[in-house]
């Protein structure tokens, strides 16, 4: 007998063959704890032109697959060819299936959508789930003939998270495992090998071995049951080693909410990449989210993150060498190692906390679909939101490569700069520009396709006279038509865009910084050949307009007789009167965006007969601002004239902002960057810099600034496959050689990072470093080029200011 609806949120999902039969299993977490929602007796589709169906049919009868039906849909591709669905009650038949097809040249439409996921989609659900069920007596929860939809109304199911920490020796041997959570109480759990100690913590539970060390750890995770397990590079490093040393022992890696053992599978694309399934359980790595949430920072390790976020680090004396400490303390400390293990699991949940990365992770879900751990996704995203539309309009979706031809579709629009130090910049700022576009153009995939259709029909009927050609439809760029009623992609965009609105009002960061995130992704989905919407007229369409609108407002804001001094994507910076004060500045800002906004909505409304979705703010004032010219580019007259790109500088609400500059990059030293910060400081406040150049100079040659000198940067690809060797490959393939004499594993690989220093000897790797640092090069390299992009600006530069010290005279 049916059950009463109930409602839960999604947390995983997977797909297997159950004999005969395919079966879909979703684990949710409802009010009273997590459930297992078995689908049986679902089908596996894909779908071939009618040209090709009797072709196909004989095909896998010759191969002795087994077909369970096809039949004529009343689906079309977009080239409007009739289609069949071919449907499979085994996933092995349908990729035996798949395979035979493409290998004899027949193209099969939406083979490569999960059963899983279509189930969801053509369902409408994102995360939150109503459903029905026969239930059993089992435990944990089992429900079957099970009957899902989309939930009647926003969910709030708050999931429970368990931070895991593991510690261990470089060879992989297990010293301590560390548990931390704080759902309704706070719970603090290390298991330690070794004997029992006088006066440990209590939090400390002591084991025997590596062996009871693991079966104690799936004790607890049985006994704590959380939804979602979090950690620093948690599935990589903690889960993989885990599995690795069950294995070792034979012990089943048994963490399911089942107890099933969890299922592994790589990234076709990076093998190194691993990605984890465990039956109604998450896990979210705190790196990996953090990068889904647009967060940057010039380190991601956990004692960076944590300083830069919390102020707080790790419980280690000696970062670099943390490895040996911690082998230390276990040997000798262990009651320290304990310490040490438990703070970096409470780190992680804190930062967690702060970043409200559980909650952007479940709104994220819950707007599109995605699995909640899933790790990007925005083609994902894309195609769950518009999929179970184009279906209903009547089409299949193409496949990827589909929409490839010659045209390219350009980036944002980048205008060249004019370089100079001034007084009273404005920034004004399109708001979303490319999904404002969207929304206004009407920029979709099946509104292609539509657009087209629609001015063959009018030009059919005669309609298409010269002054009426486009007024039943909007034209794009490189050809494209849109339709002006059938298209999805728009109202997509609207109702998230309404979405964040509300978000807003209601201070939610997590849920409009989801929001924000899924809709500037749409342009890049369809400028992406990975999705089987790309077509370069889509994403030209967006990216042209966007050059025009930014084109068209510079002119319009010059004729009010303002000066234009640069535009990037969204963005034109704009210099007015020296003399203006700050309010002033102020009202002038908001004048030209409401001047700016007018213009285009009537602009639209006689070009296009549309509504205007663009809108432009009033964002920034700066009061003193840098636009540097381009290193090594000067004039007849020596001076620089060639403005960069994306790199600036100036004063905002008193504060001295940078970007693209040394200041804000990983790949220059610590002294590079407090020597911008004070030089800029001095410059824009109008205080003399001569004796600030000199000192620092001065300090430099006698050792004064050595430990700001270091370089930093990431080993980007394998050793090997570098064929010229810059300098932070060369301090690895030093220290690397190093590390083997003294009979130790090479340590610097793909994606560690090398700290190195130029010395009188050439590049040294900072661990090995014996020599003496090379400070005319730093000079010359480092402080020179900075100084060298404002000093022009009032009349000075480096090599006046500062040729004594450097013996020029």
């Amino acid at each position: 007998m049916l059950q009463p609806i109930q409602q839960g949120f999604l947390l995983s999902r997977q797909v297997q063959d159950k004999g005969h039969t395919l079966q879909i299993i979703l684990w949710i977490k409802t009010v009273t704890g997590a459930q297992k929602l078995v689908i049986d007796n679902e089908q596996a589709v894909f779908f071939v032109a009618e040209n090709q169906v009797c072709k196909a049919v004989d095909l896998l009868i010759q191969q002795n697959i087994s077909l369970n039906k096809q039949k004529k849909l009343t689906l079309k591709t977009f080239e409007q060819s009739p289609v069949h669905g071919f449907y499979f009650t085994n996933l092995s038949q349908f990729y035996r299936a798949r395979d035979c097809l493409k290998t004899n040249k027949i193209k099969c439409y939406e083979d490569d959508i999960r059963p899983d996921d279509r189930y969801l989609m053509e369902r409408f659900i994102t995360a939150d789930i109503d459903f029905m069920s026969s239930q059993s007596n089992s435990l944990p929860m089992k429900h079957t003939e099970v009957k899902c939809k989309k939930s009647s109304q926003p969910l709030d199911i708050r999931l429970t998270m368990l931070s895991i920490d593991i510690e261990c020796s470089m060879s992989g041997e297990l010293y301590s495992i560390g548990l931390y959570a704080k759902n309704s109480i706070e719970f603090t759990c290390v298991m330690m090998i070794g004997e029992s100690q006088e006066n440990a913590a209590s939090y400390i539970i002591w084991v025997d071995d590596e062996r009871q060390l693991l079966i104690e750890l799936i004790n607890q995770i049985t006994l704590i049951d959380a939804d979602i397990f979090i950690g620093w590079n948690v599935i990589n490093f903690d889960f993989s080693l885990l599995q690795k040393r069950c294995d070792l022992h034979q012990l089943k890696f048994a963490i399911g909410r089942d107890g099933s053992v969890p299922r592994w599978r790589t990234n076709n694309n990076n093998t190194d990449q691993q990605f984890i399934e465990i039956a109604g359980r998450v896990v979210l790595d705190g790196i990996d989210l953090l990068k889904t949430a647009t967060y940057s920072f010039p380190s991601f390790s956990l004692d960076n993150v944590a300083n830069t976020l919390l102020g707080m680090g790790k419980k280690v004396n000696d970062v670099e060498n943390r490895v040996d400490e911690i082998t230390e303390n276990f040997l000798h400390n262990k009651q320290a190692l304990a310490a040490y293990n438990l703070e970096d699991c409470r780190l992680v949940w804190l930062i967690f906390e702060k970043t409200q990365l559980l909650e952007f992770a479940q709104l994220r879900a819950q707007l599109t679909g995605l699995a909640i751990d899933r790790i990007g996704g925005s083609v994902a995203a894309f195609t769950n939101l518009y999929l179970p539309k184009l279906h209903r309009s009547g089409y299949v979706a193409p496949n990827m490569g589909d929409g490839v031809s010659d045209l390219v579709s350009p980036g944002g629009y980048v205008m060249d700069s004019i370089p100079g130090l001034y007084d009273n910049v404005l920034v004004l700022d399109f708001k979303s520009l490319y999904p404002s576009i969207i929304r206004t153009f009407k920029i979709d995939p099946m509104g292609l396709v539509e657009g087209f259709l629609e001015r063959e029909q009018q030009a059919e009927k005669a309609e298409m006279l010269v002054n009426k050609q486009d007024k039943k439809v909007i034209k794009g760029f490189d050809g494209a038509y849109f339709s002006r009623t059938k298209h999805f992609l728009p109202d997509i965009i609207t109702s998230l865009w309404s979405e964040r609105d509300k978000a807003k009002l209601q201070k939610n960061a997590a849920l409009s910084q989801a929001i924000k995130i899924i809709m500037n992704s749409f342009y890049g989905v369809l400028g992406s050949t990975g999705c089987r919407f790309f077509d370069p007229r889509l994403s030209g369409s967006i990216t042209k307009r966007s050059h025009e609108i930014l084109k068209t407002t510079s002119k319009w804001i010059e004729e009010k007789g303002f000066r234009v001094i640069y535009g990037d994507t969204d963005s034109i910076f704009v210099h007015v009167a020296n003399k203006q004060s700050a309010a002033q500045c102020i009202a002038l800002g908001k004048e030209l965006q409401d001047l700016i906004n007018k213009k285009w909505q009537q602009h639209i409304a006689d070009k296009f007969n549309l509504p205007c979705e663009l809108e432009i703010e009033f964002e920034t004032h700066f009061t003193k601002f840098l636009m540097p010219a381009i290193r090594g580019q000067e004039t007849v007259k020596g001076q620089k004239n060639i403005g960069t790109k994306k790199r600036y500088a100036g004063i905002k609400n008193g504060k001295l902002l940078f970007k693209g500059l040394e200041t804000v990059r990983s790949d220059w030293t610590e002294l590079s960057k407090d020597f911008q910060q004070e030089l800029y400081r001095l410059i824009f406040s109008e205080q003399p810099i001569e004796d600030y150049i000199n000192n620092i100079i001065e300090e430099l040659r006698n050792g004064l600034h050595d430990s700001k000198l270091i370089y930093k940067k990431k080993i980007r690809r394998k050793l090997a496959d570098y064929v010229n060797t810059p300098p932070h490959i060369k301090a690895a393939l030093i220290a690397n050689s190093k590390l083997i004499k003294k009979g130790k594993k090479p340590e610097y690989e793909h994606r560690k990072t090398i700290r190195y220093v130029m010395t009188l000897d050439g590049v040294q790797p900072l661990e090995f470093n014996e020599n003496t640092l090379d400070y005319d090069f730093y000079i010359e390299k480092q402080l020179k080029p900075i100084a060298n992009d404002i000093l022009p600006f009032i009349a000075k530069d480096f090599e006046s200011i500062a040729g004594k010290q450097l013996g020029l005279f």
